[in-house]
């Protein structure tokens, strides 16, 4: 039965916020463990970093990408609360399962699980916020719902590093890390459950002239009024914006997803430091850099976008062009601390698109198609920026191993960095077309 938001109790809307943002920790924590321990891995089953991109990359995104699309099809029709619940169960059983595997094969199977358990927990996940929230306050609280990238990256590579590095004073290996944050995200699964109700859909937008537009679709709507996927798709192939903007954030995301995966293996080879104080600072760099880019974001998304909806593309297109040269400056630092430091700045710069960004999505299409919307977006997002990013900045790495010896991935991220020029001038192109494609 769906819930009129309407008359909601906001503390209960601040509830629903919290329990998304929390699965969507769980989600990151869970595929973002590896970065930490792909050193223990590397040295136990003796892999290249062309096989850990494979691990980090297409072994996750290939299947999460793909099946994200018809699990969201499904989700405009039935219950989001339902599909994000078992999701969740399944990509918490798989990471469990990781840590079970002996040899590369068995844990790019296992990474393969963790992907098709994901698929099914982001994209009905923004579209209950956008039925939670309206249209003014939407790019804060998609913001705030981002936050779980940074705080579920930073707390899988503590995590990792905590167990896997020996620090709780029991002797632990990268095995029990996985099989740790595996149980704990199947143990939040009935709670969310029980407590996240599923809302009306399009009960907090302006009434549009088409009926899909407005019917909750998901539990009143007869089969007739259910816009197909065919239409779907139809109505984004006629939105430049939706397509400028998704490829503008992918490749953000290419370079974004392939620097938190290596950014450990950098710490390890460049500085020399050990697996416990290298999961401190980079888990440190993208909790702070990536909360406070995330959150600043979005309060300014909504702040900007009530003056003029090309604040939601303008004010992150300015954010990548200044990314790519801290980036730069951070490879190159003399010292950790100083690397710690100007990692900060790109870290978060890299993620102020998020809530922004999104929250444009939402209005690109009526609220029975953003399910699949949001869906399509993170096809072509996950699929370049996990499946593409990680492994290239590992394959960048390998082949400059003969250059540039142990200090091959510094130059593998300097030359990455430059997406984030591609990625700006992208959303800059998007905003001609942004208000012609707007759905009020």
């Amino acid at each position: 039965m769906s819930t009129s938001v309407k008359a909601a109790n906001p503390r209960y809307r601040a509830w629903v916020l919290a329990m998304l943002f929390l699965v969507y920790a769980f989600n990151f924590l869970d595929r973002q463990i590896i970065a930490i321990l792909a050193i223990p891995i590397q040295a136990e089953l003796d892999l290249s970093d062309r096989q850990l991109g494979l691990l980090g990359g297409i072994a996750f995104a290939a299947l999460y990408s793909t099946l994200g699309v018809p699990i969201a099809w499904l989700a405009d029709r039935t219950s989001r609360t339902w599909i994000i619940t078992v999701s969740l169960v399944a990509w918490s059983g798989f990471t469990a399962v990781c840590g079970m595997a002996q040899n590369f094969w068995q844990l790019f199977a296992a990474r393969v699980g963790v992907g098709v358990g994901e698929a099914g927990g982001v994209a009905p996940s923004y579209s209950l916020i956008a039925d939670y929230f309206p249209p003014g306050s939407r790019a804060g609280a998609l913001g705030i719902y981002s936050l779980g990238i940074p705080v579920g990256s930073a707390f899988g590579v503590y995590a990792g590093a905590l167990i896997a590095g020996g620090a709780l004073g029991a002797d632990y290996d990268w095995r029990t890390a996985f099989i740790i944050v595996g149980i704990a995200g199947i143990a939040l699964a009935p709670l969310f459950r029980l407590t996240v109700r599923e809302p009306k859909r399009g009960g907090l937008d302006k009434a549009a002239p088409a009926a899909p537009s407005t019917a909750d679709t998901a539990n009143t709507a007869p089969d007739a009024v259910r816009p197909s996927f065919g239409a779907t798709i139809a109505l984004l192939a006629r939105k430049p914006t939706f397509w400028l903007l998704a490829l503008g954030a992918s490749c953000s995301s290419m370079m974004g997803y392939g620097v938190f995966f290596w950014m450990p293996s950098f710490f390890a080879r460049t500085y020399g430091l050990g697996i416990v104080d290298t999961g401190w600072i980079f888990g440190t760099i993208v909790l702070i850099g990536g909360g406070l880019g995330i959150f600043l974001g979005g309060i300014l998304g909504d702040r900007l976008g009530r003056a003029s909806k090309k604040a939601y593309v303008r004010m992150p297109a300015i954010a990548f062009f200044l990314a790519m040269p801290f980036y730069v400056l951070g490879v190159m630092a003399p010292s950790p601390i100083a690397a710690f430091f100007l990692f900060l700045i790109p870290t978060g710069l890299g993620l102020a698109w998020a809530g922004p960004t999104l929250s444009v999505f939402q209005q690109l299409v009526p609220p029975s198609m953003r399910s699949v919307a949001s869906a399509v977006f993170l096809l072509l997002n996950n699929l370049l920026g996990i499946g593409v990013g990680v492994y290239v900045l590992g394959e960048l790495s390998t082949l400059y191993a003969p250059l540039f010896g142990e200090q091959s991935l510094r130059y593998a991220i300097m030359t990455g960095a430059c997406l984030y020029l591609v990625a700006g001038l992208l959303f800059l192109l998007a905003l001609r077309t942004l208000e012609r494609d707007w759905v009020d």
